[in-house]
């Protein structure tokens, strides 16, 4: 067996690389608060074969206009490791996808603090109740 730069040509890429490289994508939406794919629940499942990945995933929403995007940066991560051969990356529907799939991480970064929510809430009660709505 031949040996490039003490890298395995037959070596399979193994789930914490492939985890890695799922690290560096970003959802449109969380690339600024750096949310990966892995952080926001996304991922139902990793299956290596030899040096072929496949990937589940699962979408925050089926009208997200970015999975595409998604989905081919998914596939060009995974597969810029050089023991992968092949990604294939498929959408799945069941299990859907809930807030409870997110890590701690992404929770913290996505919560809004209740002193920035209270104000929001007491000004939505106050129009309510200039316009004699109940509440």
């Amino acid at each position: 067996m031949e040996r490039v730069m003490g890298f395995d040509r037959d070596a399979s890429p193994g789930q914490e690389a492939v985890i890695r490289a799922l690290d560096n994508c970003y959802d449109p939406c969380c690339r600024d608060r750096k949310i990966s794919v892995v952080d926001m629940g996304l991922i139902e499942s990793i299956d290596i074969r030899n040096r072929d990945v496949k990937i589940e995933m699962v979408l925050t929403t089926g009208w997200c206009p970015f999975a595409s995007r998604l989905l081919e940066m998914v596939e060009e991560e995974v597969g810029g490791l050089p023991e992968v051969e092949s990604v294939k990356v498929e959408v799945v529907w069941h299990p859907t996808w809930t807030p409870e799939r997110m890590n701690a991480g992404a929770r913290e970064k996505l919560r809004l603090p209740l002193e920035k929510l209270a104000p929001l809430r007491e000004a939505r009660l106050r129009e309510a109740r200039l316009r004699g709505e109940n509440t």
